[in-house]
């Protein structure tokens, strides 16, 4: 049997994949380096570089949940899609968004997790940049939106998720009896159908601690700290192909609960290879919640 080189392989896969559930695409991995892995959300002082880690690209297999044998349970993969319409008509209005789209993301946080109480505590809008930008941490463009975020990531570790609750709940006889909580991060595409640019989610159940690395998020008022991850092959990927605006992605940010459920679900925005090349950027919201049970 002759030698296939890997370029000759990565054609083959390329090929066998068309008209199956997944796509091939680059996605973003951190190689461990000798420095804590930092990244600014803002300009950063003179000399110092946006990002100072190192990404390995590897090029993954992507699924199309919509046809896998089973939907995805947020309890189990970590994430699933919900059709769950907005009353919402201009998500650059910060008060429409905080009154109308904050009740909503509560009534959804509850219905999917079956919580006690929901608290909304920040939003974000992106949109994508030029199709032909590379996607990098997803930095303020010159629209003064976040660009979309193509780094591996989960937005909280171990200690940003405890630290979270106190931030949210400051009575401390409330704190006192909460037993469990979890944060979830609900995404949705605010005006156009997802083709460009989709966000991946990674089966919670094939990410070990160890693959997770933290990182410190610099913010012009102060620093939080996220995981970036290391390249598995043990990683499943997924997307949801074509998303519209009247459907909501929920996952898992972060669970107190150590065993039994999801706790942590890696995501990304990458580039769609078949995407057309007049596709609209691709614009979503981003909202976190804390669940009380």
């Amino acid at each position: 049997m002759d030698i296939i080189t890997e370029r000759q392989h990565e054609s083959s896969l390329a090929i066998a994949m068309q008209g199956s559930n997944y796509v091939l695409a680059p996605m973003s991995y951190v190689l461990p380096g000798e420095q804590r892995p930092v990244s600014y959300t803002f300009e950063p002082p003179a000399g110092i570089p946006w990002e100072n880690a190192t990404y390995d690209l590897r090029e993954v297999a992507i699924h199309d949940a919509r046809q896998a044998q089973q939907e995805a349970q947020l309890e189990r993969e970590g994430f699933e899609l919900w059709d769950a319409p907005t009353s919402v008509k201009n998500f650059m209005d910060h008060e429409e968004v905080r009154s109308d789209y904050y009740q909503e993301a509560r009534e959804l946080a509850l219905a999917v997790t079956g919580g006690r109480q929901a608290y909304v505590f920040d939003h974000l809008v992106r949109r994508r940049e030029p199709r032909q930008a590379t996607l990098s941490f997803g930095k303020r463009a010159e629209s003064g939106l976040a660009a979309a975020n193509g780094r591996i990531h989960n937005d909280y570790t171990e200690q940003s998720g405890q630290k979270r609750l106190a931030l949210v709940i400051r009575n401390m006889e409330v704190m006192a009896q909460i037993r469990r909580y979890c944060i979830i991060n609900i995404w949705r595409p605010t005006y156009n159908t997802v083709l460009d640019t989709p966000l991946a989610v990674c089966d919670a159940r094939t990410v070990r601690q160890s693959h997770l690395l933290a990182c410190d998020v610099k913010y012009p008022e102060r620093t939080g700290e996220i995981y970036l991850s290391r390249f598995s092959p043990r990683h499943r990927w997924s997307y949801f192909s074509e998303m519209q605006p009247h459907e909501a992605l929920i996952f898992k940010q972060y669970d107190s609960q150590f065993s039994g459920v999801s706790r942590f679900t890696p995501h990304a925005a990458f580039d769609h290879p078949h995407a057309p090349l007049d596709a609209p950027p691709r614009e979503s919201i981003e909202l976190r919640c804390l669940v009380v049970f």
